[in-house]
């Protein structure tokens, strides 16, 4: 049995309807402002995002030089060691040494705990005029992403 060409074209614009909706929707964990959070203590207990990440995609945003720029300053098992960096702690076994709210809160706002880090705030917004205006009032990192980071750093351990 054949189908007519009203049926085939029916169809047609029936999958095309349907994957221009895909490319219209905003993409997974895609946000303006950051969501609020609560610190208690030197963590941020609950998910951003209210899921867990992804470990793997967590993997693959570590090794991001461009992206996430863990590596330009942190060290650990990932990515090739020239390409590491050695301004700040190792991350080997951060799993171990810190809980997945710790983990959060020091990717989230680092100076929270430690004013003079050198560590950038990647998900709370600055107040600092020197910010490209494609950067102004946005985080470095989405909640998703920053929760994928969680998964990942997480899994590390001695």
């Amino acid at each position: 049995m054949t189908a007519s060409p009203a049926d085939t074209s029916s169809s047609l614009a029936s999958v095309l309807a349907a994957g221009l909706a895909i490319f219209a929707a905003p993409p997974l964990y895609a946000q303006e402002a950051p969501l609020a959070y609560a610190v208690a203590g030197d963590a941020i207990e609950r998910p951003l995002a209210g899921q867990a990440g992804d470990a793997a995609r967590g993997a693959a945003l570590m090794g991001d030089r461009h992206k996430s720029l863990c590596v330009l300053c942190h060290s650990g098992p990932f990515g090739p060691v020239q390409l590491q960096g050695t301004l700040a702690p190792d991350l080997t076994g951060i799993g171990d040494r810190l809980s997945p709210g710790q983990i959060r809160l020091r990717i989230v706002d680092m100076k929270a705990l430690q004013p003079e880090s050198l560590m950038p705030a990647y998900y709370r917004i600055a107040d600092a005029p020197r910010v490209a205006a494609a950067w102004r009032e946005k985080p470095l990192l989405t909640a998703g992403e920053i929760e994928d980071l969680v998964a990942y750093l997480s899994t590390l351990k001695e």
